[in-house]
This record gives C-alpha cells, structure tokens and sequence, in this order.
C-alpha cells in the first residue's frame, strides 16, 4: 500500500503574458524588466507559476501599459498545482530565464548538466526537449528538469488495452521512451488493465463500450508483445550503431491491474479520491469538452484522471519514478497526477508531452479515429506501414525523420538537401520508411517490405520470384489464393477460369485477346497458349495473375 499522508502548501500565482512576437525590442525589454520585477519579491518558499508566450494577444488599456487580457491565446492554460509546472504552450521563439536573482549563479552549471543529455545527438529539434525547454522556463522552486535528468531517472508512459495492437502515435511515446533509455535511464511501459475497463474520456467525443475483462486481458498481453518487440529492435538494430560502447537499462512492463485488483472501492475513495478537488477535475479540457457536447459525461470516465494520477503515485512510491510521458492530449491527467503526488511527498516530478501525430486533413490518427496504422505485423503489415510513410508529404517528412527516427540531425539536414535536388527520388521518405519500419518489424520485416514494394510497383517477375508465398498473400490481402495442380496442356484461359478470375469463358476469351491479362506482369494475349514453367510459373511455384489495373489473384502450385 502507498504512504498518503497529504500536506499543505503555500502557493503565490503570477499569470503574466509576454510581449507579442511583433513588438519592438524595447517593448519586449520592458517587458521582461517587468516580470523581474514581479519575481524578485516573491518569497523564495512560495510556489511561482509563469505562464508566456511570445505569440500571446494582450490588449492595451490606452496607458502604453501591456494589460493582461485573459481572452484567446493570453493564458491559453492556468495551471495552479504544485513546484512544477508544464504548460502546452508553443516553444519561444526568443528565449529569457525568468528567475529570481539567486538563481542566476546557477546558470553555468546547468549548461553543463544540459550537454549531458546530448549523448547521443541533440534533442531539440526531435520533439523530446522542447517539453524540457519549456519546463526550464516555467519551473521555478524547483530544480530544473536538466538537473533532474544528470542522474539516472526512471520515466514511464502508459498504453491502455483497448485494442489487441498499439498504433502510430503510441510508437512515438515509445520513441520518447526510448530516447530517455538511450540516455541511461530506466524506462517503464505501464499497460493499463484496469483503467482499460474505465475509460479515457480524453480526445473523445462519446464514451467508450464497456470491454470484457477476458478481452482487456488478452489485448494487454499483445501490447506487452509490441512494447518488447519494438525495444528489441531499437537496441539490435539502432542503437549498437548508435552508441557502440554503451548498454541499456532493460525495458520493465507492468500492468496496473496487480495493484488495483487488491482495493476495494470504500477503501480506495476513502484514501484517494479525497485528495482531489471537483473544481480542478472539472477544469481539465478533456471533462470540460465533453460537458459542452450532446452526449456528456459518465461518473467512469470522469474519474478516470484519478487513476492514472494514482499510478505515478505508485509507480513514484514503488520504482522510483518522478517522470511521465504522454501524448499532448494527457496533459490533463498528467497534471492530476502532478497533484496528487504533491500532497504527499515533496519530490520533485516532471510531465512532458509529444506531439499527437495527424492525418493530411488534420484529424488525430488512432483506433478510435478509424484511421489507425497498427504496430502489430497482422493488422498493418510490414508493406502497408512502408508504405504509408513512404508517402509521406514533402511538407511533412523533415519533421517525421525528426520525431520517428534516430538519425543525428546532421545527417538529417544532409538528407533533406538531397531531397530538394531531386523530390521525385523521394530519397527522404526511403529513409524514413525504412528507419521506422526496421524499429517496428526488424530487419527481417524491413526486407519484406523492400521485396513486396519491388514486386508490387517494379513491375518485375524477379521481385515476385524471391517472394514466399506468404509474403505475396500479405503483399495482396484481397487476392483470392488458389492452389492448383499443373496437368499437362493447360492454358492461360484454363488457369484464369479455375482462379475465377472471370464468371464466363466469352469473357475470359475477349479481355485476355483485349491484353486485360497479365501473368507474373507480362501481358498475355492468347487464351490457348500452354503455360511454360520459368515463364508462367516463377520457380517459387507461384502465378501472380493481374486482371485490369487492379485485381490480383494468386495461384500457389502444388509439388
């Protein structure tokens, strides 16, 4: 059982919004002159909570003074918990420390702490410290999230079993995972069996149908297989190439079943849920957005938020955890645990988020969205996830390569200039597909991939002759598969109508002579011509028969 024993604390707020991006240098240094002035009085045992944005809007109260208006963009969210404080604003485009003047002497040595992070290759830009960087302005009472990260830290992300595979944007919460493990920490993939059953009402219009718990069980085993196979290939594939000379901390899963299943709900409400207010439950955007909408919001999905809070308090108590990723969309539960964990124990712990990955039209990729591309190899094949970032928009693929691969930014930046020379090569989303795929589904998977991308679009018979047969029934999922025997004088029209490529022998006749057909990708265009081993059956004993542009069957020839 966890210790809870709550404590109070005083908090001072400052809401402040910084100068617009347009302002004129002077006005952006009184402004900072300003807010100096705000923090130096403050008292240095108080909680300080500033909140900026350099593209905030601020109203003008006809003093030539900067009013804060609390309208749009201003303070897009106030958060009011405990020594630290992760805001979802974007990153600065100008940089300031906003801090007591105490605390300048330090800056120094946090520089040096911060270089300890770039074991590897440089965060900024892959999405991981722009969450650091952010909490490096806005934490102050606290050590800052670089000096917390010098020492080896265990870090956690959560994967409700919802579904029987994890998708896209679960991969690059693990990617963040990985990063950190890359860096020396301990890492911990917690499966949610319990809150499965409850609920996450964030990024959700309606609420979700009760799951069976033989069902939740048997998903949270296939994400376990996803989580060890993904890390697996992380460490054989990507980061013995990386970092040579360095181990890594063994990924550790768990499932927040094994402590849930001992509590009883008097017992657990009586010494959890009195620790949280209505007032900050009902803020959170995700209650607040379904509030606002037709369908509302059950009493089990709003207390969802108290049990992701309570697993970091566990997972704090029992493994030493002070830092939790989430998608940007958890920031709400995020923060619930943040408060939770600061009534009882005056750690320091940190929340950051990754960005939530979205289709060409804007709309959040994953399973409820319908849209989602699967980790696991039978719902999203190998192909199917090369593919799908291989076609990924020149707009979109410099960022991808820095939030879904491992590559050192310079080798990025090499990359990206290659790829203007010659867009049409699509030598960036090569890479791209490739690195990712091999991270997914290994060496063996990226191979696969490779081969049926040949096959499909190289329009070659070689490519369809390395294939297994199990690779072209993966390759065309909706091709029917047949499995024939060779009797002596059989003809392309005898084939086509045993594979029921046609409903009529008139019709099989007049679209093979129209050169409708194709065999292994050449055109046939006599209905009576006798197959030719080597020609029409690929020495894997394999007929690839096309039909049109776009209908595929495939013949599988007994020995």
């Amino acid at each position: 059982m966890v210790d809870v024993k709550p404590k109070k604390r005083k908090i001072t707020i400052i809401p402040y919004c910084s100068a617009v991006s347009a302002a004129e240098e002077e006005e952006k240094e009184d402004f900072y002159s300003s807010l100096q002035s705000l923090l130096d009085p403050t008292p240095r045992r108080d909680l300080k909570i500033i909140l900026g944005d350099l593209n905030a809007k601020v109203g003008d109260d006809n003093t030539n003074r900067e009013l804060i208006m609390e309208k749009w963009g201003a303070l897009r969210r106030l958060i009011t918990f405990n020594d630290h404080v992760i805001d979802n604003l974007e990153r600065e485009r100008e940089h300031k420390e906003w801090m007591t003047p105490e605390t300048w002497v330090k800056i120094e040595s946090r520089k040096g702490l911060k270089q300890k992070l770039n074991h590897c290759q440089d965060q900024p830009e892959k999405g991981l410290r722009a969450e650091y960087w952010k909490a490096d302005c806005q934490m102050k009472s606290a050590p800052d999230l670089a000096h917390h990260l010098a020492k080896s830290q265990t870090v956690y992300c959560g994967f409700d079993p919802t579904s029987d595979s994890l998708h896209i944007g679960n991969l690059l919460a693990l990617i963040a995972l990985l990063h950190l493990q890359c860096a020396g920490h301990s890492a911990i993939a917690l499966i949610g069996g319990a809150t499965a059953l409850i609920g996450d009402p964030s990024g959700k219009t309606k609420e979700r149908e009760a799951m069976p718990l033989e069902e939740v069980e048997k998903n949270a085993q296939k994400l376990k297989e996803n989580v060890h196979r993904v890390f697996y290939n992380y460490s054989s594939q990507i980061h013995s190439h990386l970092c040579k000379n360095s181990s890594l901390i063994p990924v550790r899963v768990l499932n927040n079943m094994e402590w849930y299943k001992d509590w009883n709900i008097v017992e657990f409400l009586s010494k959890v849920g009195r620790n949280f207010r209505m007032g900050s439950m009902l803020s959170k955007q995700s209650v607040q957005s379904r509030l606002n909408s037709s369908e509302g919001m059950s009493f089990t999905e709003f207390t969802y938020q108290i049990f992701q809070a309570f697993d970091w308090l566990y997972l704090l108590q029992k493994h030493d955890c002070s830092i939790q990723i989430g998608g940007n969309d958890q920031l709400g539960n995020i923060t619930a645990g943040l408060e939770l964990i600061q009534r009882y124990t005056k750690q320091h712990v940190f929340g950051l988020t990754v960005p939530l990955i979205t289709s060409t039209s804007g709309d959040k990729l994953g399973k409820t969205a319908g849209n989602a591309i699967w980790l696991d190899s039978n719902k999203t094949s190998p192909f199917e996830l090369y593919q799908y970032f291989l076609n990924v928009a020149d707009s979109d693929v410099e960022r991808y390569l820095k939030l879904f691969t491992f590559l050192p930014l310079e080798e990025i930046s090499a990359l990206m200039s290659k790829h203007m020379e010659a867009p049409e090569k699509y030598s960036a989303q090569k890479k791209l597909a490739e690195q990712v795929t091999l991270l997914v589904h290994g060496g063996d998977g990226l191979k696969t991939a490779i081969r049926c991308t040949e096959a499909l679009y190289g329009g070659s018979a070689e490519a369809v002759a390395n294939m297994e047969a199990a690779d072209l029934q993966q390759l065309f999922r909706q091709a029917p598969v047949h499995c024939m025997f060779l009797d002596p004088g059989m003809t392309v029209l005898d084939v086509c109508m045993k594979a029921g490529c046609f409903g009529r022998i008139v019709d099989a006749e007049r679209i093979i002579k129209a050169g409708g057909v194709y065999f292994n990708y050449q055109r046939v265009t006599q209905p009576d011509f006798v197959l030719i081993p080597g020609e029409h059956i690929l020495p894997n004993n394999v007929t690839l028969i096309r039909i049109g542009k776009k209908n595929y069957y495939i013949v599988n020839w007994a020995q």
